[in-house]
């Protein structure tokens, strides 16, 4: 067990340091760049691990994860603002519009499906158009 203690505590830190590197804000890291840390971490596990904790960790407390309030039962869109002011009356006659503005579309498509079959019957099968 004695051992086995040396291998734990490295393998702990690099998955700590790893974790760690990851989740860290690629502007609050410092001397090198976040990607370059992961791999130095990864390449060498005991000092990029050790080099990571001294040098590179940001600076000062982590950012805290927002949780959502308990008043709203974990769903964090209903404490949001609307994005729409529309009442009933207002999207009612958005609605309506719409409508209007589909049926004539479909008014003035059939009449022009008609017209167009209309100059086909009138053709002969067997002349050529054009």
């Amino acid at each position: 067990m004695i051992r086995a203690l040396p291998f734990l505590v490295e393998i702990g830190l690099l998955v700590f340091c790893l974790i760690d590197a990851i989740q860290s804000d690629e502007g609050s890291i410092r001397n090198l760049p976040k990607a370059v840390w992961i791999l130095l971490i990864i390449l060498v596990p005991l000092v990029g691990g050790i080099a990571w904790l001294a040098v590179g960790r940001p600076v000062g407390s982590r950012r805290e994860v927002p949780w959502p309030s308990t008043a709203t039962a974990g769903f964090p869109e209903y404490e949001r603002p609307r994005r729409y002011g529309l009442d009933e009356e207002e999207f009612q006659a958005g609605v309506e519009r719409s409508r209007a503005i589909d049926e004539k579309m479909m008014r003035d498509w059939e009449a022009q499906l008609r017209e167009r079959e209309s100059r086909l019957d009138g053709q002969d099968p067997e002349r050529p158009t054009a």
